[in-house]
Parts: structure tokens; C-alpha cells; sequence
């Protein structure tokens, strides 16, 4: 998850990035997928598991991760010790992987949002950047995004803000004005798109099935029409401990 600090205080992203995981509550799968994709900003499942002990434990260890800095491997080990004293299987390694990746890199991300949304940070940095590991394990799907420009404001960010899939490693970074000038950055109003030469069709480039939303945006700012009164209720419940 190196590099969604950039140019920000790393203590202000991890304390946010805590916040949002203490900010969810754990839900069956079956109630979950009822919901609307702001209010899932609000709620957490892992699929195959329904008990609700079970499913608070792992939200449980992963707040406990991100504020201790615990590793996967350690993410694993809490995990597997609670399941097995409860006479479940142990989480295997790439399923244990997935939760602990896709959960942290939300966060995180949902942390660095806030930050860069700070209206002196967002007068100061107007620009975002879309980042991708940069490596031979990168999607083709999310390299479409790599280097582009957008400003902070933008709806495609709506879209494209990470994680867009699981186990996604990009990142947003904000720029200066300065910087886009000096790197020679295009700044650009409009995602990415092919066109069906066929039938004219412009179809626009998207995140991962079941990632084109942002989390964090929801999180901070969410539109609480589409939530279930338990979430309305949550939401309230977490502002007025915060205020």
C-alpha cells in the first residue's frame, strides 16, 4: 500500500483509514447484497461465512491491522485460531489474502480521499493521478488509467477511485498545478472509451465487476436515501460519537 501518502501526513491517512473500518458494520451476504452500493460503503461480509460473530471477528481483526500495522500472515494466524476454537475450517491462504488486501487497500485509500478532499488540500493539490503498480502483474482493465490527469473534482473519480477489483494495488495521487506543468501532464475530462466502429457505440472503460463506485466518497459523503434504516441509524450513531 506504499504510496497513497503521497504528499500528505501518513498519521492523518492511517487514523481515517482506521475510522472507516470501526465506520462498517458486518452483515450476512444475503443482507449485503441487498443493498445499494453507497449504503455497502457502510457494511462488510466475507462470503461463506453468515454468523455474524464470525464476520464481526474478522472486521474486528482487520480495525485491530490497521492500527497496529499487523501483517497478513498475523491477519491470518488471529483469524484461524478463532475459527478453529469454534469448530470452523481454517481460512486458507489466498482466501485470507483477498479479504486482508481488497479491506486494507479500501481503507487506506478511503483514508487518503479524506485527506485529499480537505478543502486547503484540494486549493493547494487540484489535480489527481491515476497510478498503477506499474509492473507485469497489472490488469489490462486498470491499465487504461495509468498516468492520466483529471481534477480533483471530476466525476470519473465516482468511477475509478481504488481499489477497482480485488487485490487491485493502484492509487490516486494529488498534484500541484506546478507539478502537472512541469511533468508536462495533460489534464483530461473524460474517462477512457473505444468506439464500435460498427454500430457507432462509444463504450466507456470501467473497474472490475462490482468496484465501479467509490467507497470512500460514500464513506465521508454518502447519500443516505438509498440506505436501510439500520445503516441510516449506524451513520448517525458513528457521527455523533465523532462529533
Amino acid at each position: 500500500m506504499g504510496g497513497v501518502t503521497y504528499g500528505l501526513t501518513r498519521d492523518f491517512v492511517f487514523r481515517d483509514a482506521v475510522k472507516f473500518l470501526k465506520g462498517r458494520k458486518a452483515l450476512a451476504k444475503e443482507e449485503y447484497d441487498l443493498l445499494d452500493s453507497e449504503a455497502r460503503a457502510r457494511a462488510f461480509t466475507v462470503s461463506g461465512y453468515t454468523s455474524l460473530e464470525v464476520l464481526q471477528e474478522f472486521l474486528d481483526c482487520l480495525q485491530e491491522a490497521a492500527k497496529e500495522g499487523k501483517t497478513k500472515e498475523q491477519f491470518r494466524q488471529e483469524m484461524n485460531s478463532f475459527l478453529e476454537d469454534r469448530g470452523y475450517e481454517a481460512v486458507n491462504p489466498w482466501k485470507s489474502d483477498n479479504i486482508f488486501r481488497t479491506n486494507m487497500q479500501t481503507a487506506f485509500n478511503a483514508g487518503h480521499y479524506r485527506s485529499m478532499t480537505d478543502a486547503a488540500t484540494k486549493k493547494m493539490r487540484p489535480y489527481w493521478r491515476y497510478r498503477t503498480a506499474g509492473d507485469g502483474n497489472v490488469r489490462e482493465s486498470h491499465a487504461v488509467m495509468e498516468g492520466r490527469v483529471f481534477p480533483a473534482d471530476d466525476p470519473v473519480w465516482d468511477v475509478w477511485y481504488p481499489p477497482n477489483g480485488f487485490r487491485c494495488r493502484c492509487m490516486v495521487v494529488s498534484l500541484t498545478k506546478a507539478q502537472v506543468e512541469r511533468m508536462g501532464l495533460q489534464v483530461e475530462t473524460e474517462a477512457p472509451y473505444t468506439v464500435d466502429y460498427e454500430t457507432g457505440e462509444i463504450m466507456y472503460a470501467k473497474p472490475d465487476k462490482g468496484f465501479s463506485g467509490n467507497p470512500a466518497k460514500s464513506m465521508w459523503k454518502p447519500d443516505m436515501s438509498g440506505f436501510s434504516p439500520e445503516l441510516k441509524k449506524l451513520f448517525r450513531d458513528r457521527g455523533k460519537k465523532e462529533a
